[in-house]
């Protein structure tokens, strides 16, 4: 006997893929795709999902088969699935044309960079993240043509007839029926079409090798399986590697020659949470769970957090509460409260804050570090792009996007441009990146913690001032921050000399800065407390934080001057000191936010507000400094001027000397240099002008 041919031998695979659907037992000895085939009857589905690791238990040839000639395969277990619907439910088969098996969980899962031309052909699985998807549009699968003979007769065929499936669906070069070269004419309304979509998937950015461009590749989405992803989401692809020509444009003939990567896509698995790229094992769980019974845990974190870097015990702590974040909320009415805490280093040159956000990026499930110079907003949140093929728009997701669910540090958020940086304020607080350009309005999402840093306005941060003069960033973005750190550099002989140490320390033996637990399990120990545990406050210590809150406010009626009260706490840090409890429990694995967590939490807002919120004129807790930018105190004082000023320049008459003012307002006790700034800022807003050089006087 002869070898078998093609024909023989797929009907032969199809049999296969018949009985395994009909006899295939899960280890609880149940009849696994006889519920799936049920469930896909009941749901009105066309497409039945099989996990690899079945067909390989079941019949590792068969399995191979798939691996290597996936087209004919997938036409065969297709077809056989078709079989098995008419004997489960006759009706439900002849209503659907087509039946498709999506395969997931292959045994290996590749990088997008590994791709080379000996997979052609073969089915492959990729991970990346969706940068680019285009609209859905139809694909003919089935011409249906029309030819009229000169005798007036007409022949209707379709093409390609019954039982081939072409790639590519050529014209025929001549009627099927009279079998004459003639004129066709395509029938769309009879032809067969299906959904058809390409997007573009990129390399995640820990894959991609230092120094080197994230590279991405197109993927062709058909039939149910479209639209099943979205821009920022991470996917893994399964399905078969094909080539079509690529158009390079610098030589005709060459063009023919040189083909693009493309995958021709079978299943589509969405991860929806960036937890679950990190595989935690159950001998790992046991590992967290016995380090979780430390009492010590939450000090042997912190010290774990960039132990290379001497000292800063709170940022580290504030980095360990971010990383666990606290626990969303989402009300009935559909709004939304961040868990995610946000974190702003602010501090002189030197003082290794681009370490602690590297480090931070490093160990986040996700974490993506990006620098303020080289960002702009559509790089951060989202742009519309133009398809030179087509000319159509679509939507490309930026870092934050990319984000979702994970950490973003953005470095040197100060030397941002004031129009890039005002594109953070939606994610900061909403969370969301809202995108209303070229016709494209869209809503993605960015549940992302932002860990900043930046440098004070004049290099060093001088104390003697307020926070306002000293951070260039504007108020509205201050605001959103749960904690702000001020780093100065201050020479404290004992202190510089153990950080010396240290320092030549790690350059002598670089284990001295290896941290209490090892980092692949602290990132997983992240990962399990995110992924399972949501902290709720008991209510002792709701109770605590609620009477923290009211005596700030309480303190703030008796302090200020002019009828302005310095208001020292607002409902944003109420909501951050929650944010920061479920935290702390979180770090521990409880599920419940006790009064410790809540005083620790405390801690460190009053840490934050004592040197951030703090009002250098009047010696007293102020968040508008931080709010808006002004304090109390020096509101009183630009009211008390202006009055001043107003009053004496009606006096006077119209214009009068800048001098003379000056010196009337040191009578009145106003320094020179308020005074000079104040009529500045006067001048911008248009109430005072300037008719001679040296004079001022008031816009009629």
């Amino acid at each position: 006997m002869g070898e078998p041919s093609k024909l023989e031998e797929v009907k032969d695979y199809a049999l296969e893929f018949y009985k395994f659907l009909d006899n295939f037992k899960s280890r609880e000895g149940v009849f696994k795709y006889h519920e799936r085939v049920w469930h896909m009857i009941n749901m009105n589905q066309r497409s039945l999902i099989v996990d690899f690791d079945d067909l390989i238990l079941y019949n590792s040839e068969l399995a191979e088969y798939l691996m290597d000639h996936p087209l004919e395969a997938l036409e065969a277990f297709s077809r056989a699935l078709k079989d098995f619907v008419e004997r489960v439910n006759p009706e439900f088969a002849r209503s659907v044309p087509r039946f498709y098996v999506r395969v997931r969980n292959p045994p290996r899962v590749m990088k997008i960079r590994e791709l080379s031309s000996e997979y052609i052909g073969k089915l492959v699985a990729v991970e990346g993240i969706v940068t680019r998807v285009t609209r859905i549009d139809a694909k003919i699968i089935k011409a249906h043509y029309r030819h009229v003979t000169e005798l007036g007769e007409v022949h209707e065929f379709e093409y390609p007839p019954e039982g081939e499936v072409g790639e590519r669906l050529e014209k025929p070069p001549f009627c099927l029926l009279c079998h004459r070269a003639a004129r066709l004419e395509l029938v769309p309304e009879k032809s067969t079409f299906i959904d058809w979509q390409k997007i573009v998937v990129q390399e995640k950015p820990e894959e991609v090798p230092g120094g080197q461009i994230p590279r991405s590749i197109e993927a062709v989405l058909t039939g149910d399986i479209v639209d099943s992803a979205r821009p920022g989401d991470r996917v893994i692809l399964t399905g078969v590697l094909k080539v079509s020509p690529l158009a390079l444009g610098l030589d005709k003939r060459s063009s023919k020659t040189v083909f693009a990567f493309y995958i021709d896509v079978n299943h589509v698995e969405v991860q929806e949470k960036a937890l679950e790229e990190v595989v935690i094992t159950r001998e790992d769980e046991e590992k967290i769970r016995e380090l979780a019974r430390d009492p010590w845990i939450r000090e042997r974190i912190i010290a774990s957090i960039a132990p290379g870097i001497y000292g800063y015990w709170d940022i580290k702590e504030a980095i360990a509460l971010l990383l666990f974040s606290g626990t969303p909320q989402i009300l009935p009415d559909g709004t939304r409260i961040r868990g995610d805490i946000h974190a702003l280093l602010v501090g002189d040159p030197g003082t290794a804050k681009s370490q602690l956000l590297q480090f931070t990026s490093r160990i986040a499930p996700r974490g993506l570090y990006t620098s303020g110079k080289g960002s702009t907003a559509a790089g951060l949140t989202a742009t519309v792009l133009r398809d030179k093929a087509t000319g159509e728009y679509y939507l490309e997701a930026g870092a934050l996007v990319l984000a979702d669910g994970g950490v973003a540090c953005i470095d040197e958020i100060d030397k941002m441009r004031e129009e890039d940086r005002s594109a953070i304020h939606e994610v900061l607080e909403q969370q969301t990146v809202s995108i209303a350009k070229a016709g494209i309005v869209a809503r993605l999402n960015a549940r992302t913690a932002v860990l900043a840093a930046g440098n004070p306005k004049y290099g060093r941060y001088d104390p003697t001032q307020p926070v306002s003069k000293n951070i260039d960033l504007p108020p509205t973005i201050l605001s959103r921050f749960d904690l702000i750190f001020i780093i100065q550099d201050i020479p404290r002989q004992e202190h510089d000399r153990k950080l010396a140490r240290h320092i030549l320390g790690i350059h002598i033996e670089a284990e001295r800065a290896r941290g209490f637990i090892d980092l692949n399990l602290l990132k997983k120990y992240i990962s399990y407390a995110r992924r399972y545990i949501r902290p709720q406050l008991t209510p002792e210590a709701a109770k605590l934080i609620e009477e923290f809150y009211i005596s700030l406010r309480q303190a703030s009626l008796g302090t200020g001057e002019g009828g302005l009260p310095a208001i020292a706490i607002t409902p944003r840090q109420l909501e951050a000191l929650v944010r920061l409890a479920e935290a702390h429990a979180k770090m521990a694995l409880k599920t419940k936010a006790t009064i410790e967590d809540a005083e620790e939490a405390i801690r460190l807002v009053l840490s934050t507000l004592s040197k951030v919120g703090f009002d250098v004129e009047s010696g007293k807790l102020d968040i508008d400094v931080l709010e808006t930018g002004i304090s109390a105190s020096r509101r009183a004082k630009k009211k008390k001027f202006r009055e001043f000023l107003f009053k004496y320049l009606e006096e006077v008459g119209g214009e009068t000397e800048i001098n003379n003012i000056v010196s009337k307002a040191a009578e009145e006790g106003f320094e020179k240099d308020f005074v000079l700034e104040e009529i500045n800022e006067l001048r911008k807003s248009g109430e005072l002008y300037m008719p001679k050089p040296g004079k001022i006087a008031k816009v009629k």
